[in-house]
């Protein structure tokens, strides 16, 4: 992918020296935990995050630690940066076009854990949204593990997590999030399930969407890249992960999507550049 020496946002916080201490009696690290088992089983991390919010209030400090990252996490930081400037690009054209104001969301980088306006996470929730603060969240550790754990690496893998991240956030200025919300308090979780990976799978077309004009605009991708995200779609389907992690498959139980339609919806956005057509509410 091209991306070196091509403006970065400005919308990037750098919050990976800091490290959320903990007084006696709270329940932090449990919440941690839980979003490890979530992600195994492809549960959104979102739903482990809000439980573990009133544990973890009034028990968190920040502290500021001597912290030097290594080169290559640098270059790295650098890299989402660049990947974000571009959302903020296509996004900001895309709903100028439409007579709408694009919000830009903000990125957080942070190491080990972070408290979110959606409650307190560890790296092993892997990259998050949270539409209470309209911030992005990823630990950099993530993409090692994209690479080694799932066998996907590449920077544009790395910029399609990024991508799929901010269609979140476009979900949410839209008003899709909150209505897929709402239209769960009245459905039993397996139903409640589907509207879920409807809303994740919409959010893989909006990041094809992104590559689509990115790659007409800026001509970012180089040869291989193209297939980098959709092996990266593919790898972190609640097929796979759950084969991996217990052996077998419960499809009433996903909420992301299956491998299958993972690389589906984001080809779907790519192929086209419409948000119309990522209208996976419909089509599924």
């Amino acid at each position: 992918m091209k991306w070196k020496n091509r403006r970065r946002s400005s919308n990037v916080e750098d919050n990976r020296s800091r490290r959320i201490g903990r007084k006696a009696g709270g329940g932090g690290i449990g919440v941690i935990i839980l979003a490890l088992v979530a992600m195994y089983f492809g549960v959104d991390p979102s739903v482990v995050l809000n439980a573990g919010k009133t544990l973890s209030q009034n028990n968190n400090q920040s502290q500021q630690q001597s912290y030097q990252p290594s080169a290559s996490e640098n270059q790295l930081a650098q890299f989402v940066s660049v990947v974000l400037a571009d959302t903020e690009d296509v996004w900001n054209a895309l709903f100028k076009a439409q007579g709408k104001r694009y919000q830009e969301p903000r990125l957080v980088l942070f190491t080990q854990s972070v408290q979110s306006a959606c409650g307190m996470a560890g790296s092993a929730t892997g990259p998050f949204y949270c539409p209470a603060d309209k911030k992005v969240y990823i630990d950099l550790s993530f993409y090692e593990e994209l690479k080694s754990r799932h066998n996907a690496p590449g920077d544009f893998a790395q910029a399609y997590v990024i991508a799929h991240e901010v269609g979140h956030h476009v979900q949410n200025l839209l008003g899709i999030s909150t209505k897929v919300h709402q239209a769960k308090q009245q459905l039993s979780k397996e139903k409640g399930n589907k509207l879920s990976v409807k809303l994740e799978l919409q959010a893989d077309c909006l990041a094809g969407v992104w590559a689509n004009h990115a790659q007409d605009s800026k001509h970012i991708l180089d040869a291989g890249d193209l297939q980098e995200a959709l092996v990266a779609a593919s790898a972190i389907g609640d097929d796979r992960l759950q084969k991996q992690s217990r052996g077998y498959v419960t499809p009433e139980n996903f909420t992301h999507g299956s491998s299958k339609q993972r690389v589906y919806w984001f080809k779907q956005g790519f192929n086209n550049g419409k948000m119309n057509l990522c209208n996976t509410f419909e089509r599924l």
